[in-house]
């Protein structure tokens, strides 16, 4: 009998050691059990943090799991030819080259490019980070960072028709998109006049990626769909210079 209880004893001690109370307010995450290390998240008050099963934490903190997908930026010259991630290679959470780093990136890490950001490229990282909160005392006077714009995906379509890619097989799949398909402005002796004449505009109404639209079916005329929003299945890819999306247009219907 004693034996019994001091094996329910054991699991009950583990048990309260994988869980937290409910934060008290909006706490930061750091990537050290530091409170001068970078904020790499934040959680909102009444969460219940999930402890990090393969991390130790010195007193007054407490290692967390911060599951994926994460939005972060990595440094064009990181990216193979066929746009893989150089194992290795900085993940950050800004496109700064002093930017705090969310991760490295190691071999079997799923990524995927969602964007361009001027020498860097926007990825979701498909993979839980282990962080660090401070537990008794208060990290949250840093206010929390402003929601990333994403690409949204039809709640009709299975999630499985999206999974995480690694950054090379990103341009090769099909992606489904939706947004607001716009005639791409041509402003006169503000650089070289774009190739495309539409685009994909996000709901802030920044662009998501200029539309190739050379295998839509000619029946289907593209004008009809300008101003409106749409729903796109297309591949995307970077121009040669890195500095824009293109998405080829397979499919397209107006929602």
């Amino acid at each position: 009998m004693k034996t019994k209880f001091s094996a329910v004893l054991a699991g009950l001690l583990v048990a309260a050691a994988s869980s937290a109370a409910p934060l008290m307010e909006t706490t930061a995450i750091h990537s050290q059990s530091d409170a001068g290390s970078p904020a790499i998240g934040y959680l909102k008050a009444g969460t219940d943090p999930i402890a990090a099963a393969n991390a130790t934490a010195p007193a007054g903190w407490m290692a967390v799991d911060l599951p994926g997908p994460h939005e972060a930026y990595v440094n064009n010259n990181d990216f193979s030819k066929s746009l893989d991630v150089h194992a290795g290679a900085a993940i950050r959470l800004k496109p700064k080259a002093d930017a705090p780093i969310l991760a490295t990136m190691q071999e079997g890490d799923k990524t995927e490019i969602t964007g361009l950001r001027s020498g860097w490229t926007q990825i979701k990282l498909y993979k839980t980070i282990v962080g660090f909160i401070q537990i008794g005392g208060t990290s949250s006077s840093l206010p929390a960072p402003a929601p990333v714009p994403v690409i949204s995906v039809p709640a009709a379509t299975p999630a499985a028709a999206v999974p995480p890619v690694s950054a090379g097989a990103a341009t090769a799949l099909p992606r489904v998109l939706q947004g607001m398909l716009v005639e791409t402005k041509r402003v006169l002796f503000v650089g070289p006049r774009p190739d495309y004449k539409y685009q994909l505009n996000d709901s802030a109404g920044k662009r998501v990626g200029f539309l190739d639209v050379s295998r839509v079916a000619p029946l289907q005329r593209i004008e009809a769909y300008v101003d409106q929003l749409v729903t796109i299945s297309g591949v995307i890819k970077p121009t040669s210079d890195w500095k824009n999306l293109v998405i080829e247009v397979q499919t397209i219907e107006a929602r």
